[in-house]
């Protein structure tokens, strides 16, 4: 069982993923994600897997984050961690104008909390 500071520097984490989203800051995704941290789910019917370079230099090529008249929004519904490991599940609204369910797992290493993994699904398309 996890204490409450490491609870909040979990959740400060996927805090700044969400803000890095927003302003579509993939300088920002870096400095979160473990240099080898894995990506893999479903966009539509076609599943990917593999390192975070696609969904970063999908970014880096001008994606606008926010599709206009749908507003960014997120919220974490489950939040559990191990001593220096960590799972999250996250809600996001909005992004790239699709809906997503994300599944963060993070480690504490060297003292730092990084994404190792982020498991993927789009829940709704906006047109």
């Amino acid at each position: 069982m996890a204490d409450q500071q490491t609870e909040s520097a979990v959740r400060a984490v996927i805090d700044e993923y969400a803000a890095a989203c927003r302003a579509g800051s993939t300088a920002r995704l870096k400095v979160i994600f473990a240099e080898n941290a894995l990506m893999s789910g479903y966009l539509g019917s076609q599943y990917l897997c593999g390192s975070t370079a696609p969904f970063l230099a999908y970014l880096e090529n001008g994606t606008p984050p926010a599709k206009a008249g749908t507003p960014y929004t997120y919220e974490i519904p489950y939040l559990d961690c191990a001593v220096d490991v960590a799972s999250v599940v996250m809600k996001e609204k909005g992004f790239m104008g699709m809906d997503f369910t994300n599944y963060f797992h993070l480690a504490c290493v060297e003292g730092r909390w990084l994404i190792v993994s982020k498991t993927f699904h789009v829940d709704a398309v906006h047109s």
